[in-house]
């Protein structure tokens, strides 16, 4: 096969199968980036990935296909709902189970990624229990990859589908332990070999990782994939999900990078839906990028209609269908400058009233729009004999250029007018200035913030680039910030997560138990605190936990992402798919609250007390004038004491411990601040870990304190 030019690049027309017999032909659904969950708890636009999942199934049914293939993100979290699992498996099992015979035949190991110590194969339709109708093989992506490192190894929620036998985990790949490992170890993607008639096909995947890894593994040459000797027999296709847009230096994949026997590259984590395979220069393969199945930002690259593709494989041939998805709520994004529009219509710039009815027309223009976009969907679909949808509210979003505005109202209240008509009124607009307009007026405000490292003028623009790091700018800023509460390492990994991960809880999980740990360090200082000298005893007690958390964050090995000890994580690993409704936390929040086991405290002061309830002295300390009754000691030790591997309680309690001598105290003034100090503690205890008695007895207990606090 010869290597087209450049120049013969352009016009060329798709790949086609020329004479196509269905014995040999193997039919794939393709579809990336699904997000299921995203925004999950938003009243209109909640179950939108979960329909548009729905329908990618119902597709692959009508359309006979003899597998499923996912090239990652199939959740927006990596520690999905219940619901979101539940709607996922309930889906699979409906879709892709049944009686319907498979014409794939499996000629690689079947065993090649079992889990350890279990009988069943890797393959689902290999296994006799099960009676699957339609293979799925997916690999993980940035939102949804493995984490933790238990017993069973780093797990996903890929992982909990595959051992239930819905789909087939594929491109799962072992991370070297240290820095030294990774030197002699890169990446080895083992294929899964299919048969059908006189094809024979390869998938070749590879779930996410650092797209800097990815960039050093592929320039060095040690990205290893495991062929068939008559590989140029073989239709080989590879699954990755890293970034194609250059975001600087590394940030990215390139497409020229990757074997000259693959012949086609599924590529996952772009949204952009861009079906039509394009030929790479110097090489024999394509790409196709099918983009994501549900917006998840309100860019340009999202207002593109969305699709999946149906691709048939035949020998060394190929061809990609792209077919629509109905059910997607239609978006259309715009833009208007204010100025050209006020010298274009007439009106003011100075006044708000004027530019707030300018603005509601573009937007009736664009739900006009959409709604006739979404119209003209239901007209083709009744021709050829599907069924009408409803009209669903479209997501609009109009980017104002406001260069040479003084002032602009307020974009929340301007979306409470079309409440029930968009799915969006809160960020139906967006403003924007012109930089080199502005540079152009009299001077423009600029905010209070800290001068970063990308402002230096004397930096070209490459190494502005090379400095354009979430984690760099997240540094910087929060080093200029002097922070008096929360520790800056802390709360950049958190930040880092958020943006990252888009675990939109990071932030507030890390803030709760970084105040917790941070009230306690205080209350567990010796003698009575001087209202003077608070500032100082704070900013120590931040200091001790700022070092505690580097320490720890070093002393973890660099297995899989940066994941805790296998030891401290066993219980988090079993966790990994807990609501956050149910824990409030977050992957952060995991790694955070992995404090080492306590040290053995000195010198206790009350011997009397068993060796679990010694550790609840602090938080009774004040209480010397009123000793707690047995029920009462139960409930408050089944409250605090948790499992050092859930939260950073283990070194917080060690502490105080060691200081409960001097925390005691006698008297009403004594009880009274002990009771006040009892009652911020409780506010961020977590919920649903005692039972109904517990409960109640310590809310009367609270109420009754209250009261004594008033009476005083």
């Amino acid at each position: 096969m010869s290597v087209p030019s450049d120049d013969e690049y352009e016009g060329m027309p798709p790949p086609t199968i020329r004479n196509a017999y269905a014995d040999d032909t193997i039919k794939i659904m393709l579809a990336t980036d699904n997000h299921i969950g995203y925004l999950e708890r938003d009243p209109i636009r909640g179950q939108d990935s979960i329909e548009a999942f729905k329908e990618i199934l119902q597709l692959a049914v009508k359309h006979d296909v003899d597998f499923i293939l996912l090239a990652g993100d199939l959740f927006h979290e990596n520690r999905p709902s219940r619901d979101c699992l539940y709607q996922v498996m309930a889906l699979l099992r409906e879709y892709t189970l049944g009686d319907r015979p498979i014409q794939v035949e499996l000629l690689s190991d079947p065993n090649d990624g079992k889990p350890a110590s279990y009988s069943f194969p890797a393959i689902n339709y290999e296994d006799p229990n099960l009676n699957v109708a339609i293979p799925v093989f997916s690999i993980h992506g940035n939102h949804d990859d493995p984490q933790g490192a238990g017993p069973e190894g780093a797990l996903c929620a890929l992982d909990m589908l595959s051992v239930t036998g819905l789909i087939n985990y594929m491109g799962k790949i072992d991370l070297p332990m240290n820095d030294a490992e990774a030197q002699d170890t890169g990446i080895a993607i083992r294929p899964v070999l299919l048969r059908k008639g006189n094809t024979r096909l390869g998938l070749y995947g590879v779930g996410n990782v650092k797209d800097q890894r990815m960039h050093f593994e592929l320039r060095s040459n040690r990205v290893r994939m495991y062929m068939p000797k008559d590989k140029d027999s073989w239709f080989n296709i590879l699954l990755l999900h890293q970034n194609r847009v250059a975001h600087g230096p590394q940030q990215s994949v390139p497409e020229g990078m990757f074997d000259d026997s693959i012949d086609l590259v599924v590529w996952g984590h772009e949204h952009d839906c861009r079906i039509i395979p394009e030929p790479v220069a110097g090489k024999r393969y394509y790409v196709t990028q099918p983009g994501s199945s549900v917006a998840t930002s309100l860019a340009d690259g999202e207002a593109i209609e969305k699709h999946v593709a149906l691709l048939k494989i035949q020998g060394k041939e190929f061809e990609l269908t792209p077919i629509p998805l109905r059910s997607v709520r239609p978006f259309v994004i715009d833009e208007v400058d204010l100025s050209e529009a006020a010298e274009e219509l007439g009106f003011d710039l100075t006044d708000k009233i004027e530019i707030s009815k300018y603005l509601k027309n573009r937007v009736n223009e664009l739900i006009n729009k959409a709604n006739e976009q979404w119209d003209e969907r239901n007209a083709r679909a009744l021709e050829e004999g599907e069924p009408e949808l409803p009209r669903p509210l479209p997501l609009i979003r109009l980017k104002v250029e406001t260069t040479g505005v003084s002032e602009m109202s307020n974009p929340v209240r301007f979306g409470q007018d079309f409440i029930g008509r968009i799915a969006n009124p809160r960020d139906v607009l967006t403003f924007h200035r012109s930089k080199s307009k502005g540079a152009k007026g009299k001077g423009k405000i600029k905010a209070d913030v800290p001068e970063l490292s990308i402002d230096d003028p004397d930096l070209t623009v490459g190494e502005k680039l090379s400095k354009v790091r979430v984690q760099t700018l997240v540094k910087e800023y929060l080093a200029a910030q002097e922070l008096q509460l929360l520790g800056e390492a802390g709360m950049s990994d958190a930040i880092e997560l958020f943006v990252d991960k888009d675990d939109s809880h990071a932030i507030q999980t890390h803030v709760h138990s970084a105040l917790r740990s941070l009230m306690k360090g205080v209350q567990a200082s010796e003698g009575e605190v001087d209202a003077d000298n608070i500032d100082e005893l704070v900013e120590q007690v931040r200091e001790q936990h700022e070092q505690r958390y580097l320490q720890k964050r070093t002393e973890e090995p660099a297995k899989g992402k940066g994941k805790a000890k296998a030891a401290e994580e066993s219980d988090a690993s079993v966790d990994s798919m807990m609501m956050d409704v149910d824990q409030g936390g977050s992957d952060f929040d995991r790694q955070m609250s992995d404090a080492p086991p306590p040290p053995k405290a000195k010198g206790r002061a009350a011997p009397k007390k068993a060796a679990a309830p010694a550790k609840k002295a602090p938080a009774r300390g004040k209480k010397a004038a009123a000793p707690p009754s047995d029920d009462e000691d139960e409930d408050e030790i089944e409250d605090e004491i948790v499992p050092p591997k859930r939260t950073n309680r283990a070194a917080v309690l060690s502490q105080l411990t060691k200081k409960a001598p001097a925390r005691k105290a006698t008297g009403t003034k004594a009880a009274a601040s002990g009771s006040k100090q009892t009652q911020v503690t409780l506010n961020f205890a977590p919920a649903g870990r005692t039972s109904a008695r517990a409960a109640a007895t310590r809310a009367k207990r609270k109420v009754a304190e209250t009261i004594e606090l008033d009476s005083d």
